[in-house]
């Protein structure tokens, strides 16, 4: 382009030097009409150049918001790690409690046969080792015999009511032992599953802050390109008003010369045309409803553990499986819970062989029934991953594949 901007210069001089008027008007007009084809180039290419900036700055501005989600996400997700290890922590606690407590009740059990053992063989007159019938008749008299009789009743009775409950209640603390090794279990898998999704998504953070740079050169480079485009086309307008100015010049020149060479005056009456340019300015059923309320998210949404259940997380695209599910099917007019567990028993149970779109299918990832979506048809889902929030995925081959549990219910 500056090579035809000293083009433009040197025709522009080469003008200026003709020495008759008439050549000096059509040098202006090849030289007017070579620098309005050079700005007509320059100002397209800017257009051009204008339109990829603000492309490239409503990218950034998208991406952005998405980097904004992504670290609220991360933030989140940290909080619910740290609560569930201090949750873990807690349990474990309590199972060493509960293992202690088992352990001196079996204790004091022993002692208590000890003791009971004791108080049989005192009740026998030689002190031996000798059974409870050997004390009844042992008695010296029937009178004798009806004490001791009832006695040794009271006794059995009493030694079986403790034992019994010593038994009773080592049986209770092994039942609320066994449901704190349950909640453990599953606060682990929780744990295990919270950490692994947060790798995904400071893998996604990493992708993001990647895309952002490379995004921020562009800019700069298209900003760049504009600001020498511009000057360029500041210099082509200067060069035009400079011809104009000769042109001027080179006309007043001509009428000079009629009126110095004409000897007697006429009247004349003299039309100016002008040409005129024209510029174009150019200026379904619920079923359905449920499958594509999502849509909109896709591709601008993130995974957060308990999300979708607030209207500012919907505002911002914030979904766990369940709550994506439940909040899809209230855009069709169906409440259902917001859990996997809850999900799993709504509607009927279907075959796979007779899924349909709008089905719920449930997934095998870090528990039974850990993740859920909704069927799509094709082997299809759509559903919030914990890797790519909202999105569509195959469940046909591959991961998915492997965790269908082949539990599929229909919401009627």
């Amino acid at each position: 382009m500056n090579n035809k901007k000293i083009l433009v210069g040197m025709t522009l001089t080469f003008g200026l030097i003709i020495s008759f008027p008439v050549e000096k008007e059509l040098v202006y007009a090849e030289t007017q009409n070579e620098i309005e084809e050079n700005r007509a180039e320059i100002q397209s290419e800017l257009e051009d150049k204008k339109q990829d900036l603000q492309d490239v700055q409503a990218e950034l501005i998208a991406l952005n918001e998405d980097i904004a989600r992504v670290d609220e996400t991360i933030e989140e997700n940290e909080n619910k790690i740290k609560e569930t290890e201090v949750e873990i922590e807690t349990k474990q606690e309590e199972l060493k409690i509960k293992e202690q407590e088992v352990k001196e009740l079996e204790e004091d059990i022993d002692k208590r046969f000890e003791i009971l053992k004791d108080r049989a063989s005192s009740l026998q007159k030689s002190g031996g080792s000798a059974g409870y019938l050997e004390v009844i008749f042992g008695s010296e008299s029937f009178t004798d015999f009806i004490d001791r009789v009832s006695l040794v009743s009271k006794i059995a009775k009493a030694d079986s009511n403790l034992i019994d409950q010593f038994e009773a209640d080592k049986e209770e603390l092994e039942v609320q032992k066994a449901k704190v090794e349950e909640e453990l279990a599953e606060l682990s898998a929780m744990q295990e599953e919270l950490t692994l999704m947060q790798a995904q998504i400071l893998e996604q953070k990493e992708e993001n802050e990647a895309k952002k740079e490379t995004l921020n050169e562009k800019e700069k480079a298209s900003q760049s390109i504009i600001a020498e485009l511009e000057l360029e086309d500041s210099e082509l307008a200067q060069l035009e008003e400079q011809a104009k100015a000769q042109a001027e010049e080179a006309n007043s020149q001509v009428i000079e010369q009629y009126a110095a060479t004409t000897s007697t005056s006429s009247s004349s009456s003299s039309s100016n045309s002008t040409t005129s340019s024209t510029v174009t300015v150019k200026s379904s059923g619920n079923a359905s409803s449920i499958m594509s309320a999502g849509y909109k998210y896709i591709g601008n949404s993130a995974y957060k553990f308990g999300g979708g259940r607030t209207s500012s997380d919907i505002a911002n695209g914030l979904f766990d499986c369940s709550g994506f599910v439940s909040w899809a099917f209230a855009q069709g007019g169906i409440s259902v819970p917001a859990s996997t567990s809850g999900l799993s028993g709504v509607g009927q149970k279907v075959s796979t062989s007779d899924m349909q779109p709008g089905d719920l299918v449930f997934f095998n990832t870090y528990k039974t029934n850990g993740h859920v979506g909704i069927y799509l048809g094709g082997n299809q889902f759509i559903g919030s991953q914990s890797s790519t929030g909202v999105a569509v995925a195959n469940m046909g081959s591959g991961y998915w594949a492997d965790k269908f549990s082949g539990h599929v219910r229909r919401v009627n």
